[in-house]
């Protein structure tokens, strides 16, 4: 999953050029995505899209928080701040050249990546003026004082916020008992300790590590032909020093035995997460398992366990279940919210539905029923240049095969009971999983 703070901005053009492209299974009529890496080492992802005078650009860096070390936050501070001011530029210049120019620049940082991604008109009297402001904002953040204690501060507000949040309270628990010393347990937007230790110093560093070429996945859709393509990618990465790729993440270990976590929190609402560590990215049993959960969570209202949970029992208004695939195995969730008196009775059904399933796997109308749905809801998640482009950064950088738009309805197809069944039972251990319970109930 690749999560994205970003605005989408949806084209009717664009829909209809990726519905017939992507989905209709004419091998002739769907663009290739197109790779090739740069002189200094950043892998490119191209797909060709001339029916809007727009070209969508996204750089994807691993420079996410699981790259923070000993100081928390420090990845997304570092990120916060490269539209802060760069190349003598301030905030407000960046945003009114933007504004100016008709474009979106947007960055972002979760726990394995970091991005900065541009939208732009296609014509050079925009689209040059607009890449040379990612370029700077890219290689030349100033890091000024001024502007780290400005984002410094607001991040502490941010964080002080969210520890009044019962849900962003259950995650920070959460995946320290799934993660323990693995760098997924760091906190993405760190502690008050660690944002006030972050100095200039760090910032730089981070930047001169992690903001490099070798380090750089570039994903480019829109109204350019490949020469330009090429042109656009060599400006982007030849502003960058060369560099080298991020270390690989350590192996995530699995659970050695299950675990159960109280923390209360005043309110009549009780906060339910549980699960282990799932699946990678890259994972052979990505497509039995991400079909087999859309039937027991993923599925929203036509899930086992809102059928169980909610329709049956009126136990939650919200439950579902989720895998995360990361660079290493992600976490696989199940989640819900309860009144404080129903948790015993919600906890239950919910661990009774997952036993149920890893046991006995699903039956041939729910499978049946979950591969229209996705296959058939697939089209609206690939309806925009943005969405492309995405998935574009998330093929590139996880090292995806470059059909996986074009096979993805296949392979969901392709899925067995039987195949969801034996993913499960070797994959998901109903006896092995932490619990955290946040709410009113000590």
């Amino acid at each position: 999953m690749c999560a994205d703070q970003l605005k989408r901005i949806v084209r009717t053009g664009t829909v209809l050029l990726f519905i017939s492209l992507f989905v209709s299974g004419v091998a002739q009529a769907m663009p290739a995505i197109q790779h090739w890496t740069t002189e200094n080492g950043a892998g490119v992802y191209f797909v060709p899209a001339p029916e809007l005078p727009m070209v969508d650009v996204r750089v994807v860096f691993a420079a996410g928080s699981s790259h923070d070390a000993a100081l928390p936050g420090l990845a997304g501070l570092t990120n916060g701040l490269l539209d802060q001011g760069a190349a003598g530029l301030s905030a407000d210049a960046i945003a009114e050249r933007l504004d100016g120019l008709g474009a979106q620049l947007g960055s972002g940082s979760l726990r394995d990546m970091a991005w900065v991604s541009l939208r732009s008109l296609n014509d050079a009297e925009h689209f040059d003026p607009a890449v040379d402001l990612m370029v700077k904002v890219l290689s030349q953040p100033d890091f000024n004082p001024q502007d780290i204690d400005r984002e410094r501060e607001r991040t502490l507000v941010a964080l002080r916020q969210s520890e009044q949040q019962p849900d962003d309270i259950a995650e920070y628990h959460y995946f320290k008992a799934l993660y323990g010393q693995h760098p997924y347990a760091s906190r993405p937007i760190g502690t008050e300790a660690s944002l006030k230790r972050i100095t200039r110093g760090d910032i730089k560093a981070f930047h001169d590590n992690y903001y490099v070429a070798a380090n750089a996945t570039i994903a480019i859709v829109g109204d350019i032909d490949r020469p330009g393509a090429e042109r656009l990618a060599r400006r982007l990465s030849a502003a960058l020093p060369a560099g080298k790729p991020a270390a690989p993440l350590p192996v995530v270990e699995p659970l050695t035995k299950a675990s159960e976590e109280h923390v209360f929190h005043p309110s009549t609402q009780t906060h339910v997460m549980m699960g282990a560590p799932g699946i990678s990215r890259t994972d052979p049993d990505f497509f039995p398992l991400y079909v087999g959960n859309y039937i027991l969570g993923g599925g929203g209202l036509v899930s086992r366990l809102n059928e169980e949970i909610r329709e049956k029992r009126g136990l939650s208004y919200s439950v579902s279940s989720a895998f995360l695939p990361m660079a290493q195995a992600g976490p696989f969730t199940l989640g819900l919210q309860t009144r404080n008196d129903q948790l015993d009775e919600a906890l239950r059904v919910l661990r009774e539905t997952l036993q149920r399933f890893h046991d006995q796997g699903p039956t041939e109308k729910e499978l049946v029923a979950a591969k229209k749905n996705i296959t058939g809801g697939f089209a609206l998640r690939i309806d925009s240049n943005s969405k492309i482009v995405e998935y574009l950064a998330v093929i590139g950088f996880y090292g995806l095969p470059l059909d996986y738009l074009e096979t993805f309805n296949d392979k969901v197809m392709a899925v067995t009971r039987e195949q969801v069944r034996d993913a499960f039972r070797r994959r998901v251990h109903p006896d092995l999983m932490a619990t955290v319970i946040v709410g009113g109930n000590q």
